[in-house]
């Protein structure tokens, strides 16, 4: 029994652009170097929990980029990338004082969740090795009062 082949006609799906179109992107200067420091300074693990999978590793801007921090070992901390994220967006921060991290009710009021996260509630941040200087209270402060969303 030969039987042609029906060929079907590509779906819209199938054949739209899978990207959009060309733009530029001004990259920050100096994001790839503050980044190789913040590793280097914190000993390839993460300031909060010590985890040292390379790959989930970040250099966190204490005092934003965006709002004037610089980028420098002693305004960066080597986070776990969902620790980045709460702590960019707010919903952690680390007292300037104690050195300790204090999580945000939001993230229970928000998404009824962060278990995880609350674990970590009052875990003291881990100083960089020697011969870097520690992120200052300043800039800690600068974070717990114009980022953190407690």
């Amino acid at each position: 029994m030969d039987q042609a082949l029906e060929v079907l006609p590509a779906t819209e799906a199938a054949v739209s652009a899978r990207f959009g179109a060309p733009r530029t992107v001004r990259p920050r200067l100096g994001q790839g170097a503050f980044r190789a420091l913040v590793t280097e300074a914190y000993a390839r693990r993460c300031a909060l929990t010590g985890e040292k999978t390379l790959p989930v590793l970040e250099a966190a801007h204490v005092q934003p980029y965006a709002q004037g921090g610089p980028h420098a070992v002693e305004n960066g901390l080597l986070l776990r990338s969902d620790l980045h994220r709460l702590y960019d967006q707010g919903y952690v921060t680390v007292d300037p004082d104690v050195r300790r991290l204090i999580v945000s009710p939001r993230i229970r009021e928000e998404f009824r969740n962060g278990r995880h996260s609350y674990a970590l509630e009052g875990q003291a941040l881990a100083p960089p090795e020697r011969g870097f200087r520690p992120v200052s209270r300043e800039r800690l402060l600068f974070h717990a009062e114009q980022v953190y969303r407690g």
